[in-house]
């Protein structure tokens, strides 16, 4: 269950190549539509990966996180920044049928605050699927996309504030956990995460 958390402030990343997408996938098990698209987000998207997202956060974190604490930070963590879906490496999978958002996530060259990268590091971005389709194996095929993107722009490290709840899902996928850090969020609220590394 890919989440990854954003802090709320950020400047909008510079553009980047895209390359092997748009591509159509089989969904992995039942209760899917047959077929998933998953393609570079818009500005258009903003409602539907909103609604993902305070779904996915509000379901999927309540094993980790008290439920005062999430009430606290949903308001600032369920909306993707404006730069995310401006970028090009931000991407959502969709419904073929009727286009409904299953999962969200991407990279960035800037950091989470907006402070500019060094040359061949990223930054994993805003990554979540929704409950329904948690477990399937989308949030595994979108993160492929992700770091397929990173490779193809010569991104070596990859960085990743994980909430607890998807550490495992990061360890699956080659990342290492370095430090628990805390995301303060504009009303002050301390949101508990972990810093992790993929090193290509």
């Amino acid at each position: 269950m890919p989440l990854s958390s954003d802090p709320v402030d950020e400047t909008p990343p510079d553009s980047l190549e895209l390359l092997d997408l748009p591509r159509r996938a089989t969904a992995p098990r039942t209760g899917l539509a047959k077929d998933l698209f998953t393609r570079p987000a818009m500005p258009a998207d903003t409602e539907a990966v909103s609604r993902m997202l305070a779904r996915s956060y509000r379901a999927l974190l309540a094993p980790d996180y008290p439920t005062e604490l999430l009430r606290e930070a949903l308001p600032f963590i369920k909306r993707p920044r404006p730069g995310l879906l401006t970028c090009g490496t931000y991407f959502v999978t969709l419904t073929g049928d009727d286009e409904r958002v299953l999962a969200a996530g991407g990279w960035t060259d800037t950091s989470p605050h907006g402070a500019a990268g060094r040359a061949g590091e990223g930054h994993v971005r805003h990554v979540a699927t929704d409950p329904d389709a948690a477990r399937q194996g989308l949030g595994r095929t979108l993160m492929g996309h992700v770091l397929r993107s990173a490779r193809a722009a010569g991104v070596e490290r990859l960085h990743c504030q994980s909430t607890l709840t998807a550490v495992p899902f990061y360890e699956s996928l080659g990342f290492t956990a370095r430090s628990l850090i805390e995301l303060r969020l504009p009303n002050g609220v301390l949101f508990p995460a972990v810093q992790m590394i993929l090193r290509d």
